[in-house]
């Protein structure tokens, strides 16, 4: 396949069966070279791997061949799958469809689905139907944002805790233009806190395969432990824009055909509702992660709900 990228400009030597150009300093690449299939070599996939560790997202360009069979043949090489949801139903046990066309549950910074205590490792999303303007995501770098923290926060938060829902206020009643939010909205707020799920997660993990420390926070977070909500919210937010301080993001125009793929251990994402009433969907599948662990050792801990169906252990095992 011939390349539009200057080979100069790629990350680095180490890669043969991919080609990788940096789109940040801190986080991002788009890989071109590839045709994402199940039956890609292992030294591709390897690769692309590799990219994704490194640069925490990546984004390939020109994957119209893919359907949702393709995407999920294509996921399981870099892991077992989870369901599509630990809650809500989209007509698929394997992907999620996110359709929207006015507001989107998923305009805020949040890590997915860290209410659960194996936290997904990769995410792959597909775009699908892509309006003609807006609709974006943004992604940041949450191990950079630990890095850069100065060494009097880096020593409170290493030992800090914190507990995570699904049962918070993501689709308000109304919008942030003063909208009113539609039935739509309405009823997939109650299908995804249907069951309600709380982890006590460590602010810093270690990462099972860098080694890196990066921050776990976004949106599920409902409060640090020992802290009251008030000293949470003022901490939260101090710490949540270090994290989303702009040097830190990568931001992805989204063409029909695009696949992204991030470390979902590693980053916080964002899904910009700019798009007026246009028709968005992207469709996701995701890669079962492992516990978090903290600097000190200490795994996450299930304060409420089982998530068992959603991670399934007998498929880590076969």
């Amino acid at each position: 396949m011939t390349t539009l990228i200057d080979p100069e400009s790629a990350t680095r030597p180490g890669y043969s069966a991919i080609t990788v150009r940096k789109l940040g300093s801190r986080i991002g690449a788009r890989i071109d070279g590839v045709r994402l299939t199940g039956d890609l070599p292992e030294e591709t996939v390897a690769e692309i791997r590799a990219a994704i560790l490194e640069h925490k997202v990546v984004f390939f360009r020109n994957q119209n061949h893919l359907d949702d069979d393709a995407q999920i043949a294509f996921g399981e090489r870099l892991g077992p799958l989870t369901t599509a949801h630990p809650t809500v139903n989209t007509g698929s046990a394997r992907v999620l469809s996110l359709k929207a066309t006015r507001g989107m549950a998923a305009n805020s910074w949040h890590t997915d689905v860290t209410f659960v205590d194996r936290v997904p490792a990769f995410s792959i999303l597909r775009g699908v139907t892509i309006p003609e303007y807006g609709g974006s995501t943004n992604w940041a770098n949450t191990a950079t944002a630990y890095e850069t923290l100065p060494p009097q926060l880096k020593a409170l938060v290493d030992g800090l805790w914190a507990v995570h829902s699904n049962d918070y206020d993501y689709a308000h009643q109304y919008g942030e233009d003063g909208s009113t939010r539609d039935e739509d909205t309405d009823f997939y707020r109650q299908q995804f806190a249907a069951t309600i799920y709380q982890t006590e997660h460590p602010v810093v993990r270690v990462h099972p395969e860098t080694g890196e420390r990066s921050l776990v926070l976004g949106h599920f977070v409902k409060q640090f432990s020992g802290f009251n909500q008030k000293e949470s919210a003022v901490l939260f937010n101090l710490l949540q824009d270090r994290v989303t301080k702009l040097e830190n993001t990568v931001r992805w125009t989204w063409t029909q055909g695009d696949v992204a793929i991030w470390d979902n251990r590693a980053t916080q994402h964002y899904a910009v509702a700019d798009f007026d009433t246009q028709v968005r969907e992207v469709r996701r599948i995701t890669v079962q992660g492992d516990v978090p662990v903290g600097i000190d050792g200490r795994t996450s801990r299930v304060i409420q709900g089982d998530a068992s169906v959603y991670n399934r252990l007998d498929e880590l095992i076969r």
